[in-house]
């Protein structure tokens, strides 16, 4: 097993300097003060065991312990995934000049790590609430460290970020009938859902050490993160864990894309191999990443269709897709915040879909959600208010972008912030200084809009 990148950062037999060191699972941990006295990060701890060998396709193990203090000052290898290439063909976003102009991060199947931001480690008795920000990425790309994510802002107003890496594609999402008989739960193709419920289950158990509370967590997360959010409110396995929801462009009711059921997944990746000479689990666990992906674009060029493979209907990570659950109320019990960017990939994610979602919670007796729309036309190009054109304002990151932001968007950025520290804190966005943002309901269809 690839154990040489289990620790990223140095471990050291003694601490290494005067810096906080915090008993976690696995082991002692320190993280690195920021440019901001007070504010620490923690970088690349491991959240579980590398799923590498016969942990590939399995559910994500305990964390692998280690000796000396592990200094926390590298981010973890991302997921394998595809190169991401820059679009010059044609109008549209280039999502490799916005994000990732500095190059894809390093890449390895032991990728189970997250990363902490906070003003209070060592102060267990501080409570400060908690956010978990899941990426997206259309479940085959992206990391929890990408340029435009950073915990400052949250932790200057008393917050603590935690990002993290999960496996993505055919190593997140394949299912397979060899892999349903091996599985104790009789499940399989959702690795990486449960790689994000393995997260949230260590910081319900690590988080005080870092001056959290693990009874105030918000999980949320954009696009294919928003769609993790989506499921992770209505697992069994986790809807009780959290107390509220961020759902950024990823639809409400009816949404995106619907969760497809395990039978469904399994004769996928049954076609897959199914003129190869693969046919036993012990073969499939000894190809290369790279092997894989040629068979499933192959299988999709055969097939004329491309396949986004996500979280499935299984009985067991989930028992029903989250609109259904929504309407019966079968979701999280808990404050929600949803919306999406103006021009964003589709309708549903700015519109109808969202005010059904609200709606159907006021009808189950439970909290509306607050809606919004980022409305602001990023400056710099013609491409407007895109699919994830608001995460620079969410994380306040601004000045590592390209484009010539101006003091307004600075503006509306620290608003946004503002509103979203103030959700994580008790679940209302509102504070004194702030527009009234109120919920949506039958008798106050509210909206906020975000723009200069």
């Amino acid at each position: 097993m690839k154990k040489l990148l289990l620790l990223v950062g140095t471990v050291c037999l003694a601490a290494c300097s005067s810096e906080p060191v915090l008993e976690i699972s696995g082991g002692q941990v320190q993280g690195v003060e920021t440019e901001i006295p007070g504010i620490y990060v923690f970088r690349g701890i491991p959240y579980a065991a590398p799923p590498v060998g016969e942990l590939r396709w399995k559910e994500p193990q305990p964390v692998v312990l280690w000796e000396g203090v592990l200094v926390a000052d590298t981010f973890g290898p991302a997921a394998p995934q595809t190169d991401k290439v820059s679009d010059t063909s044609g109008p549209g976003i280039d999502y490799v000049k916005e994000f990732f102009a500095a190059g894809d991060p390093l890449r390895s199947e032991d990728c189970l790590y997250l990363n902490v931001w906070t003003p209070a480690p060592g102060k267990t008795g501080e409570k400060l609430p908690v956010a978990l920000w899941i990426h997206g990425g259309a479940y085959m790309q992206g990391f929890g460290h990408e340029i435009e994510f950073d915990g400052l802002e949250y932790a200057k107003r008393g917050v603590i970020l935690v990002t993290i890496n999960y496996r993505l594609g055919l190593l997140g999402y394949l299912a397979h009938p060899l892999l349903t008989q091996e599985s104790p739960c009789n499940s399989s193709g959702n690795y990486g859902l449960l790689d994000q419920i393995a997260a949230l289950d260590w910081v319900i158990a690590n988080i005080e050490q870092f001056g959290g509370d693990p009874r105030n967590i918000t999980v949320f997360g954009q696009s294919a993160g928003a769609g993790s959010v989506q499921a992770m409110v209505t697992s069994p396995l986790s809807r009780d864990k959290m107390q509220r929801a961020i759902i950024q462009s990823g639809g409400g009711l009816s949404g995106l894309s619907t969760s497809p059921f395990l039978p469904q997944m399994e004769q996928i990746g049954q076609e897959l191999f199914a003129h190869t000479d693969i046919s036993t689990l012990e073969q499939m666990r000894a190809m290369t990443f790279e092997e894989m992906h040629e068979l499933f674009t192959g299988w999709m060029i055969k097939n004329r269709r491309f396949m986004m493979l996500r979280p499935n209907i299984d009985r067991y990570v989930l028992m029903e897709e989250f609109s259904k659950a929504a309407m019966e109320g079968g979701i999280a019990d808990i404050p929600f915040m949803i919306g999406g960017c103006k021009d964003d990939m589709s309708p549903v994610m700015t519109g109808q879909s969202l005010y059904d979602l609200s709606i159907a919670l006021e009808y189950r007796g439970r909290r509306p959600a607050y809606i919004y729309r980022f409305d602001r036309e990023l400056p710099g190009d013609d491409n407007g208010a895109f699919h994830s054109a608001e995460l620079w304002y969410v994380f306040g990151t601004l000045d590592r972008a390209w484009r010539p932001f101006t003091a307004g968007d600075r503006e509306l950025s620290h608003r946004m912030i503002n509103y979203w520290t103030n959700f994580m804190k008790n679940g209302d966005p509102n504070s004194e200084g702030l527009p009234r943002w109120d919920p949506y309901t039958s008798a106050n269809p509210a909206r906020m809009h975000f723009d200069l």
